[in-house]
């Protein structure tokens, strides 16, 4: 029996999303997933694994409500932000029929969630300076749910206007609701819509503990929104989506002193930035290195010097992103420890020695 023949028609031909982890490339400085390069210090502390977990656990909703600004009811927590984007499709969008917009060059998921679910989706690129084209949006709302926004975006590191934020609220009042994907919002915490939460009933913002909080490995994630929108998300989440050790360590990240130790590592991640933006601008095989409020820094390599391969031969990984709208011969490049920035630019000042070598 040949199983494909079973499987739905869009799974046939979907292309999975590509993960830093699915990449199969090898090497000793992963800078490549955005991820903290030093795992914080928690230890379960739960024995009773027998039972199963509270759907929804109060104490991490809890702190992480103190820690956002917003009440406890504002708060879903899931298996990562991911979670979330598929959660709102499944409660907001029946596939063949409603259509979600996303803005490349943008996170990946949110087109392939679509592509999964069945839901249809319109790409509305962002203009030059990776600003919204609120003309083209406002022109294509026909149908529309959601409308996925990355704030700082990933890959380009830049931060969306929020008079322009503002004027799509207003413009999609009543007709959609505006998901903004703040994942690396604790690098500039500033830019963040919380404060916007009671004037909107149709925003919805989604966290992660994966960056700031360098507990990638952990997947837990929160959608903040208004209470009706949490309700209605409660309704289609799985009955389990955290494990117990999820909830345990989630739990040690939110208390004051362990928040305190994130607010000291973004500190040292936005220091670090600096320092490998600063080198990178003495690399003659760069041509561009743009500006980033996030834990990564794009850069626009000469392609002559094959950079991702040349370093991938030395052990550095980074992300290739030339298959994004308008990053061609771009990649990106976690915040690493200060050694680690240090010697990719180092590693990168000598190219026009070592590519030749390739």
């Amino acid at each position: 029996m040949n199983v494909r023949y079973l499987a739905r028609n869009n799974i046939l031909t979907l292309k999975p999303y590509q993960s830093a982890r699915k990449c199969t490339h090898s090497g000793n400085i992963w800078l490549n997933a955005n991820e903290f390069p030093i795992a914080p210090d928690y230890h379960f502390r739960y024995e009773k694994i027998h039972r199963y977990p509270t759907c929804q656990p109060q104490e991490v909703i809890n702190n992480y409500a103190y820690y956002a600004g917003v009440r406890s009811d504002q708060i879903l927590v899931s298996r990562g932000a991911d979670e979330s984007i598929e959660l709102l499709m499944k409660v907001f969008c029946n596939p063949g029929k409603d259509v979600i917009i996303f803005c490349p060059p943008t996170y990946g998921m949110y087109k392939t969630t679509a592509e999964i679910l069945g839901i249809n989706y319109r790409i509305i690129p962002k203009k030059k300076n990776w600003q919204l084209d609120l003309a083209s949006i406002e022109s294509q709302l026909n149908n529309v749910k959601l409308i996925y926004i990355c704030n700082p975006n990933n890959p380009t590191g830049n931060i969306i206007h929020l008079n322009s934020l503002k004027k799509l609220l207003n413009i999609i009042q009543n007709r959609a609701l505006l998901v903004t994907d703040e994942a690396y919002i604790d690098f500039c915490p500033d830019a963040s819509l919380v404060r916007w939460l009671s004037m909107y009933p149709h925003l919805v913002i989604l966290r992660t503990l994966s960056k700031a909080f360098a507990l990638a490995g952990l997947r837990c994630g929160f959608t903040l929104a208004n209470p009706e929108i949490i309700k209605l998300l409660e309704k289609v989440i799985a009955p389990y989506p955290l494990s117990t050790p999820v909830i345990d360590i989630a739990e040690q990240a939110l208390t004051p002193a362990s928040i305190q130790y994130t607010q000291n590592r973004i500190a040292t991640v936005n220091t670090n930035r600096n320092i490998l933006i600063t080198g990178l601008k003495q690399c003659s095989c760069v041509q561009q290195v743009f500006n980033s409020n996030a834990n990564y820094v794009l850069v626009k390599f000469n392609p002559k010097y094959q950079v991702f391969k040349t370093l991938l031969h030395q052990g550095i990984v980074l992300r290739d992103q030339s298959n994004q709208p308008g990053l061609v011969n771009c990649l990106r490049i976690t915040v690493g420890t200060y050694n680690e920035c240090k010697h990719v630019v180092s590693v990168l000042k000598k190219l026009h020695v070592t590519s030749l070598s390739i």
